[in-house]
């Protein structure tokens, strides 16, 4: 098991660059998570107020993005609106959700197989080792002929590194095989660099 806390406290406060997530709660209330000084600082995202979006480099989008790709019959990777959306996961049939985000809830705890692990998607996190209890709660949706999404807040960089870095390992994938499958099923998908330094140094370590 892994200490969020533990990771926190061994990052170099130098090297953490500015982040921010958009989050969507349960109420419809849109958040910014940011990061200063080691610490989740966590303020609405106001329609009407552009600072925050502004600082984070992007244009504000409100719409849902339920778009889920579809790496196997069996294996799904999406955003958390997706994992929150009983007619999507109804539509592809799926019994386990995977959440690697950060402050997501887990809302139908009685319809399907949840398993939690909050990750930061910060480039100096050590993605890979959470792979472990990740591969061995998809192996066993697998085993149970089950449907699998795993998701973090916007599908793009902590769940697609997961799914690429468990085709690797379950494959024999090449890094470039194995992004290029997932970029495919949905083409959102973007780890941040350190994830994607990990990810070639996985396949190098795991082939070596």
């Amino acid at each position: 098991m892994h200490s969020l806390g533990q990771e926190i406290k061994s990052f170099s406060k130098s090297n953490l660059k500015k982040q921010c997530t958009r989050v969507t709660n349960l109420a419809g209330k849109r958040i910014l998570e940011t990061w200063k000084d080691s610490q989740v600082q966590v303020v609405e995202d106001a329609e009407s107020d552009q600072s925050d979006t502004a600082s984070c480099g992007y244009v504000q989008d409100f719409s849902l993005d339920l778009q889920v790709g579809v790496i196997k019959h069996w294996l799904l990777l999406g955003s958390q609106d997706a994992a929150q959306d009983l007619d999507t996961l109804k539509q592809f049939k799926v019994t386990h959700i995977l959440n690697v985000a950060y402050g997501v809830e887990n809302i139908f705890p009685n319809l399907f197989v949840y398993k939690s692990i909050a990750v930061l998607d910060l480039p100096e996190i050590n993605i890979t080792s959470y792979f472990p209890e990740c591969f061995d709660f998809i192996e066993q949706a697998k085993v149970q002929d089950g449907v699998v999404l795993v998701h973090c807040n916007a599908g793009v960089s902590r769940a697609a590194s997961v799914v690429i870095g468990f085709l690797m390992h379950t494959e024999g994938l090449s890094f470039a095989e194995a992004f290029s499958l997932v970029k495919n099923a949905r083409p959102a998908v973007c780890p941040n660099p350190g994830f994607m330094e990990q990810l070639r140094k996985y396949h190098h370590c795991s082939n070596s």
